[in-house]
């Protein structure tokens, strides 16, 4: 990946290719499908885990899983490297997950506030079971008391762009995973 500056002078510098993306996303999605099964509803949390979630759908669709996909939106970072520590959801959440097997799905576990609360939101709505998955894990910066049940790769405390996550809603277009530096 070449780096590149934004406006504001932040540089990405590479962390994970795409290559070993994909080789994790694979390994993720057959411990999935196992423990899964074929039918279960694939809930996404937008925007960060898009390009992960669809990847991630392709893998379990090639072993057999045929998830219903399903959309969140939470909001808690703005324009900032740092999280408000405020999640808030935006716009509607699914309603139809009752007696639902769910996969939730994120880009990463950092404070632990988003996942707890999408996954607390999954439980109220009734899901039979919530079982969640990240791209990435930050445990140096857990607040809340959350772990993951698929993790594609643990990283120390950086701030991560490309793959779907951005900075100020840049650098998602990235194939890779890189950290800013200023």
């Amino acid at each position: 990946m070449a780096a590149s500056e934004d406006g504001a002078g932040a540089r990405p510098t590479a962390l994970f290719a795409a290559g070993d993306i994909s080789k994790r996303i694979e390994s993720l999605a057959g411990d999935i499908a196992r423990a899964m099964g074929p039918d279960f509803v694939l809930l996404c949390v937008l925007n960060g885990a898009f390009i992960f979630t669809a990847d991630l759908a392709r893998a379990l669709a090639a072993r057999g899983c045929r998830p219903r996909i399903e959309f969140a939106s939470f909001k808690s970072y703005g324009s900032s490297t740092e999280s408000s520590g405020r999640v808030r959801l935006v716009g509607e959440f699914p309603g139809n997950l009752a007696g639902e097997r769910v996969l939730l799905v994120d880009d990463i576990l950092d404070t632990g506030r988003t996942l707890l609360t999408a996954r607390m939101m999954v439980e109220d709505a009734g899901a039979e079971t919530v079982a969640t998955c990240v791209l990435l894990d930050k445990p140096a910066r857990r607040e809340a008391p959350v772990e993951a049940d698929y993790v594609g790769f643990a990283i120390d405390d950086v701030f991560v762009v490309g793959y779907g996550i951005d900075y100020a809603e840049k650098f998602r277009y990235l194939p890779d995973l890189a950290h800013i530096s200023g």
